[in-house]
């Protein structure tokens, strides 16, 4: 119990990802969303506030399977820490970032890549930056690796499901099974900290606890060093780097005049 006392803990207040999507269409209406981000801010304004109510030490966004859910959900947390009279004594509070990855093509349930997601989201300056749900931590390993190798100045945080849902929607890997694929990861440096999602307990919380104590040397280190210049960052789906070696961008689509006469007529009028 003393032993207990004696290690520092922080709290997560964990921002979910909600169950509506605000960039996927519905298939009758192209126009048409599930939600607004208006209709997102507000709803995790609340949720914030409640958060910071509550004493939490960190402000986690997680679970990420569309970016535009997460805008809304940072906005909300700036408004919140930077307008709001009650709640700017909270400013500035950590923020954790973590994105799902839903299968092998490595891209989130949006169609956006891993280096695309964190374009996205890199101007907000997280604490951390991480990856969870949806895969095991093996599967994770060549997504997370990317992760940490696009982002050498944070620290980098993975907590896998417990394996792949069997037929029954149940998630068969132990403690210790899982604890081998992590203790791997950490050797390679690839993580900062771990954890567990779907289908982990308290057994698996202790045991890569335990890991961590015994292999505090191995955890990857932020190397600031690395940090390059920063170009100009484009993403949709994919990424887009403007750097010195891109040539002339054009954006959009010419005006074609080779496939209307009537358009050529009409651009010659004008």
């Amino acid at each position: 119990e003393e032993e207990y006392k004696r290690k520092r803990r922080y709290v997560a207040g964990s921002v979910g990802p909600t169950n509506k999507t605000s960039s996927i269409a519905s298939i009758e209406n192209p126009f048409e969303r599930g939600v607004t981000f208006d209709e997102l801010v507000e709803s995790y304004s609340e949720q914030i506030r409640g958060l910071l109510d509550g004493g939490v030490d960190i402000l986690m966004v997680e679970t990420i399977f569309d970016t535009l859910n997460a805008k809304a959900a940072i906005y909300a947390i700036e408004t919140v820490l930077k307008e709001e009279d009650d709640y700017k004594h909270h400013y500035p509070i950590p923020i954790f970032i973590s994105g799902t990855i839903i299968d092998l093509s490595g891209r989130t349930m949006t169609g956006q890549t891993l280096e695309a997601f964190y374009s996205s989201i890199e101007h907000v300056d997280p604490f951390c930056i991480g990856l969870n749900c949806a895969l095991g931590a093996n599967e994770m390993r060549p997504y997370i690796q990317q992760l940490s190798e696009l982002a050498p100045d944070r620290y980098i945080s993975l907590y896998p499901n417990a394996g792949l849902p069997d037929g029954m929607g149940g998630y068969k890997e132990t403690a210790e099974e899982m604890g081998e694929i992590l203790k791997g990861l950490m050797k390679e440096k690839y993580v900062n900290i771990i954890g567990g999602c779907c289908g982990t307990d308290h057994k698996h919380i202790e045991h890569f606890s335990s890991i961590l104590e015994n292999y505090e040397d191995e955890i990857r280190k932020i190397d600031m060093s690395k940090v390059e210049k920063k170009d100009l960052k484009l993403s949709g789906l994919e990424c887009l780097n403007f750097g010195s070696t891109l040539n002339f961008v054009n954006i959009g689509e010419r005006c074609n005049i080779a496939g209307s006469r009537r358009f050529k007529r009409l651009i010659e009028q004008e």
